[in-house]
């Protein structure tokens, strides 16, 4: 995993093209601080083959999840947002209730 700093934000973004019509693979609670999110998009810089990427949040001092039997509805097409806020880095899926606000954020890019 390595950080992903707020002023990666916008081409972060723009790589995976906002996670527009991803899919919210898993939810992970590995602690009450600490909480991993697995989503699928496709890549630019790969010629938009799908690949996976997970987020580690860490320092979590807020969340709304989704239960692990729903993540199928949750519904994609318009993205993701994420947002510097203060010290807190805030995480939200556009069209859901989900969202996550921590002190450290990660990712890890892997295969589909």
């Amino acid at each position: 995993m390595k950080p992903l700093l707020a002023s990666e934000f916008d081409s972060f973004l723009k790589r995976f093209d906002f996670f527009k019509d991803g899919e919210l693979q898993e939810i992970s609670i590995k602690s009450l601080s600490e909480i991993t999110l697995k989503l699928t998009t496709q890549d630019s810089a790969k010629d938009f083959d799908w690949v996976s990427i997970t987020f580690e949040f860490s320092g979590v001092s807020d969340a709304s999840l989704v239960d692990a039997d729903k993540l199928h509805l949750v519904d994609m097409s318009d993205g993701i947002l994420l947002k510097k806020d203060g010290t807190n880095f805030a995480f939200r899926i556009v069209n859901s209730t989900c969202y996550i606000k921590s002190s450290n954020l990660k990712f890890e890019e892997g295969q589909f």
